[in-house]
């Protein structure tokens, strides 16, 4: 898998939500604060999202990644179609690139820079007004697709404002080189000199350059990540510790519940066991 749609992966649980909505000139409505990431996609009218203030357009996106509370209003005299879409995640053990992200992205419509993501955005419009058979595989599978163009987006837009973080790290060739050698192959036997290899740099700058990108020196990184993998493969699957151990870059399955046991304090039994009673 590629970088974002590890992390993602890593993240999501349950099931995203999304409707098409429609609000007369006079409505107005507080959103409480979510688990999940909130988005908002105008299809006719003005909407006006609060905290902060910010008024949306035909074809303009606003993302809430970390699901803030916030209020909408129509903006106009006219009534306002949008759809209005949830994607839960995983705030327990939040991926660093999302808590990067701002608490609000507003994406203006602009075909030309986002093509994909007003193309699935309208897609996804037409099926939820079709109710055409197939409605239920279909509308799943675009609000991901959306999703996906949304997070790309706010990352391409994050990037070019600052120097440092992980939406600049992604940016960065560089380093996008080395996190991918990673995260396509987590049990590999990763030294610093071997990672920054992988980026083209010696050791030393290596180092430099990725911590002060990403925030945490490349082993530190990997260790978490490792255990991010493990604890994904204790709630959806069924294997052994010694398999889990192997797949997250851990020699025996005592060194992995070790390894576990200090990072998410409790053992690696009983977190499957609360995953499979939640």
């Amino acid at each position: 898998m590629d970088l974002l749609s590890d992390l993602i992966g890593a993240m999501r649980v349950g099931r995203p939500t999304v409707s098409l909505a429609a609000a007369d000139p006079s409505w107005g409505s507080g959103v409480p604060a979510s688990d999940g990431a909130r988005f908002y996609v105008v299809i006719a009218g003005r909407l006006h999202v609060n905290e902060p203030a910010v008024t949306a357009g035909p074809g303009d996106a606003v993302l809430f990644p970390h699901g803030t509370a916030h209020t909408l209003a129509n903006a106009g005299e006219s009534p306002a179609t949008f759809l209005s879409g949830e994607y839960r995640l995983d705030r327990a053990r939040p991926h660093p690139l999302f808590q990067d992200l701002p608490g609000l992205v507003t994406l203006p419509a602009n075909p030309e820079r986002y093509p994909a993501l007003h193309t699935s955005a309208g897609l996804l419009r037409d099926e939820l007004g079709a109710h055409a058979y197939g409605r239920d595989v279909v509308v799943p599978a675009l609000l991901d697709v959306v999703f996906v163009h949304l997070i790309r987006a706010s990352v391409s837009e994050s990037a070019g404002l600052r120097s440092t973080g992980w939406c600049a790290a992604l940016a960065d060739e560089t380093i996008a080189r080395s996190l991918r050698a990673l995260h396509e192959r987590p049990a590999d036997p990763w030294t610093v000199a071997s990672l920054g290899a992988q980026a083209g740099l010696s050791r030393a700058a290596f180092a430099r350059r990725f911590t002060a990108m990403v925030g945490q020196p490349p082993l530190t990184y990997l260790t978490w990540w490792r255990l991010t993998v493990a604890a994904r493969l204790l709630q959806t699957t069924d294997l052994p510790l010694s398999a889990i151990a192997s797949r997250s870059g851990y020699g025996s399955a005592y060194a992995f519940a070790n390894a576990f046991k200090r990072e998410f304090g409790i053992s690696a039994g009983r977190f499957r066991q609360r995953a499979a009673a939640g």
